[in-house]
């Protein structure tokens, strides 16, 4: 019985300790702006007139984008690459399929198979 007593005076001991808290800044240069008051608030003007809020909940950066591709441009593509993504969703991320040559893309880089076999 004397250990459960001695364990809980132990931990409502530890927990009851203060705990001291410091300044998070490991820099001790002070902040110099490079801008004045009037120029930060002037960016900040033109900012509120272009009526974009980045964190808003309805911000949308594509709403004016539209694509250059047709549909059945990027789906042929999709199906000539289906093999290269399930090799690369594998379990070996793909090592093998590298080391075996079998990408006919000219963009993609060799990052695994024999150094006789390196770019």
């Amino acid at each position: 019985m004397n250990r459960y007593a001695l364990a809980i005076a132990f931990a409502t001991l530890a927990a009851a300790g203060q705990s001291f808290a410091d300044d998070i800044t490991i820099d001790d240069q002070p902040f110099v702006s490079s801008a004045s008051r009037a120029q930060v608030q002037q960016e900040l003007a033109q900012f509120k007139d272009l009526g974009v809020d980045p964190w808003a909940l309805d911000y949308n950066p594509l709403v004016e984008f539209r694509s250059t591709t047709s549909r059945a441009s990027v789906v042929a593509e999709y199906i000539a690459s289906r093999d290269a993504v399930a090799a690369f969703s594998g379990e070996d991320s793909g090592s093998s399929f590298l080391a075996a040559g079998q990408s006919d893309d000219s963009r993609a880089s060799t990052v695994a198979g024999q150094p006789s076999a390196a770019l």
